[in-house]
């Protein structure tokens, strides 16, 4: 498989496309959903919440947070997860951004 030439692109659009790639399952959709309702959960929280084994769940708490869009902090032996804010308002901002655009340009589309 060809190189992905990352390099090519701006280190903003890099991290805005390892965000995206990190959410893009429904699993971590679906994770990122319970956070929002609850706020703030533990690990075992989410696996009563899913339909998925907790090694999974884990595997998908971990790809999250590698990309920075949950934040971990230990409590006993488990951790509470929560969204990162500034990572939240980045794609908000983002997204708004395409909103605006797509406004300005409403008929002049095919």
């Amino acid at each position: 498989m060809g190189a992905t030439k990352t390099e090519h692109f701006s280190a903003k659009q890099n991290q805005l496309a390892v965000i995206l790639k990190a959410i893009a399952h429904p699993a971590r959709i679906a994770i990122i959903e319970h956070l929002l309702k609850v706020q703030a959960c533990i690990c075992v929280d989410i696996v009563n919440e899913l339909p998925l084994a907790q090694p999974t769940v884990s595997q998908h708490l971990r790809e999250l947070k590698n990309a920075g869009i949950i934040k971990g902090n230990i409590e006993g032996t488990a951790i509470c997860y929560c969204l990162d804010e500034k990572v939240m308002a980045q794609l908000n901002q983002y997204f708004s951004k395409i909103n605006i655009q797509l406004e300005k340009q409403k008929n002049a589309c095919c």
